[in-house]
């Protein structure tokens, strides 16, 4: 059967481009189906802040009749080339049946706009940065899909290598038990917690402006030297922020300031898969009503959680505060444990980052995930 391309351009194609995971993952029952309207909140350009310095193109594979077969997209991000002084592209929200000739006809699709964007090396699977969903699941060990993490099919490296893709990096999800933490982390946590310049807070829902440009000053400031980074945009964060609303926990988040000044954070999330999978990526007509029982009004509580951002700034990382991001991990694991969560992940960080992930098993935490971002020069 012949495979036909097709840009998606029109509210209606987004549509198309959106259901298309429902023909991989039919019989997947550990896939959590993703809420539709999120996803077309993502990819439209009126709505996402990332493409007030990013562009891209969305193409589906359809075969003979009609019936879809895969999804990709290119795009650029002028941010990320502005700070790593490249030329990379990327592709994203990448998802393909088994089959080596639509998954290649995709990537060379792909690979042949961002040639026209004047691209030189490409880098996907990211959904649209690393501050999104990135990668493909490689290696799973432990623990259930959590929110804004990959969850595909094991032939997806398969698929990526035989169009000639390698793998860039390496991304790993780590895995803890709420309130299991080593009695040396704790003593470090402790000792730091009576440091007199140290104050450390949760986020505050009434004054949300303010600390959401604390986090975007803290991750801007931690993060600026990690491979694949892209500085958070004031308006991205509120975007996300926005889009997080109805889940963000005050009980698992922290602010720490030294004299005052912004320091470190830590920023957790219930993980959504839980109170969204039976709803088939539908909010309408009853998903709606269901998710707002789950979520504000107590209908249910959640068993796992992801520590999705823990940094200190670099001034402070060789003081006397030096522990700050054991006592910010700790912070983590009290929250969680008020809020009744068992389980959590940590991530991603970096293969490579020894200092980071020696310092994680430290505290406690065990290699569940790998996530892979796959390259290739253009």
């Amino acid at each position: 059967m012949s495979i036909n391309i097709r840009q998606m351009e029109s509210r209606a194609d987004r549509k198309k481009f959106v259901k298309m995971p429902w023909v991989v993952y039919d019989n997947d029952t550990s896939w959590v189906p993703p809420l539709m309207t999120d996803v077309l909140d993502t990819l439209d350009p009126r709505r996402n802040p990332f493409f007030e310095h990013g562009s891209a193109a969305l193409f589906l594979a359809v075969r003979d009749g009609g019936a879809p077969a895969g999804r990709i997209s290119a795009h650029t991000n002028r941010l990320h080339n502005e700070h790593h002084k490249d030329k990379t592209g990327f592709f994203g929200f990448f998802e393909c049946v088994d089959d080596e000739k639509v998954s290649t006809a995709l990537l060379e699709r792909a690979e042949s706009w961002l040639r026209q964007q004047g691209c030189d090396t490409v880098l996907g699977p990211e959904s649209f940065s690393t501050n999104e969903e990135v990668g493909i699941l490689v290696e799973d060990r432990e623990g259930p899909p959590m929110i804004m993490c990959p969850h595909t099919p094991p032939y997806y490296a398969r698929l990526l290598e035989s169009a000639g893709y390698e793998k860039a990096k390496d991304l790993y999800g780590w895995f803890y038990e709420v309130g299991k933490i080593p009695d040396a982390a704790m003593q470090i946590a402790t000792a730091v917690e009576k440091h007199p310049s140290l104050t450390v807070r949760q986020a505050d829902p009434k004054q949300l402006a303010r600390d959401i440009a604390i986090v975007r000053d803290v991750f801007n400031s931690a993060w600026s030297s990690n491979w694949g980074y892209v500085p958070w945009t004031d308006n991205e964060v509120k975007h996300a922020a926005k889009q997080m609303k109805m889940i963000i926990a005050p009980e698992i988040t922290a602010i720490a300031e030294i004299d005052g000044q912004p320091a470190g954070i830590m920023v957790a999330l219930p993980n959504l898969n839980e109170a969204i999978k039976d709803l088939d990526g539908r909010l309408f007509p009853t998903g709606l009503a269901k998710l707002i029982w789950r979520l504000k009004l107590g209908g249910h509580k959640f068993q796992s959680g992801r520590l999705f951002l823990l940094g200190v700034k670099p001034e402070y990382r060789g003081s006397a505060l030096g522990g700050l991001s054991v006592l910010l991990y700790v912070c983590a694991h009290r929250g969680a444990e008020s809020l009744g969560i068992k389980v959590g992940e940590l991530g991603w960080t970096l293969e490579d980052n020894d200092r980071i992930n020696s310092g994680i098993e430290f505290m406690g935490g065990r290699l569940g995930k790998v996530y892979r971002i796959y390259g290739k020069d253009l």
